[in-house]
């Protein structure tokens, strides 16, 4: 699991001003929310196995979410063609050949098969936004189970550089998103990980010995129209910093990466 690698890192959140300082959102747009990078096909081999063989560790729904999952479906299909997808009435062939039977009541499960982004579904509660839905293969040092039905701060413990203030803003920017309008922001950290790293919070998300790779989630904030729903999505890459572009190992030496963010 942990040899899987993209061989150039396509988002570097450090290049960027919007992006190089928590909470870093920047706006996208809905064509530049997903992404298909250099290691689509091994990424989504693991998908289909933690899919297949690991459902509780990796999905969750609450059934009070079912309407927003199957909006979330609804939504991401009509994307998938632009990204080298054929999508027919019953499959769709993925840009690695794969073909992938259509499932609109597995939703997650389905998405999961087609994306190589983790999909939550955040949705208002009394305290904030709450998981009320994910399909999460590559977690980085957190489980689905302990932190599903939680709200944003409760999910981010306990991460050091999540203060009440990070958490004050990023609620009001969930608050704020607007359908067909997304916004995108990015984490970095040293790793040595491999990509389904799932950590309980007594265990902590300090990593031992040393960290070779540099792993980045691109992360984009979709707001379903219907349902209201926050989609968080969550493109991993990880890379070896030999296979930084000259700017993006300039900018890093520059504004080192805060690790644990």
């Amino acid at each position: 699991m942990s040899d899987i690698r993209q061989k150039s890192l396509p988002f570097a959140p450090w290049v960027d001003p919007r992006t190089r300082r928590l909470p870093g959102i920047m706006p996208i747009s809905m064509e530049d929310w997903l992404q298909i990078d250099d290691a689509y096909a091994a990424q989504m081999a693991l998908r289909e196995r933690l899919i297949s063989e690991s459902p509780e560790r990796v999905l969750a729904l609450s059934e009070a979410a079912r309407p927003a999952a199957e909006e979330l479906y609804d939504l991401v299909l009509p994307l998938l063609p632009a990204l080298g997808f054929t999508i027919a009435s019953t499959e769709a062939s993925r840009p690695d050949g794969v073909r992938v039977a259509l499932d609109r009541a597995n939703p997650l499960a389905t998405l999961g098969r087609l994306v190589q982004e983790d999909l939550c579904l955040m949705e208002d509660g009394p305290d904030g936004h709450i998981l009320t839905g994910a399909v999460l293969c590559f977690p980085a040092g957190w489980t689905l189970t302990e932190k599903f039905g939680r709200a944003m701060f409760g999910i981010h413990k306990p991460v050091k550089v999540y203060t009440e203030d990070i958490g004050s803003r990023v609620q009001r920017l969930m608050d704020g998103v607007q359908p067909g309008r997304p916004l995108m922001r990015g984490t970095a950290h040293h790793s040595n990980a491999p990509l389904f790293n799932p950590r309980r919070e007594e265990q902590g998300r300090a990593p031992e010995g040393e960290l070779p790779f540099i792993r980045v989630e691109r992360q984009g904030l979709v707001r379903l129209p219907q349902t209201r729903a926050v989609a968080f999505s969550i493109h991993t890459y990880v890379v070896e910093p030999s296979a930084l572009s000259p700017e993006q190992a300039e900018l890093l030496a520059e504004f080192p990466i805060r690790d644990a963010a």
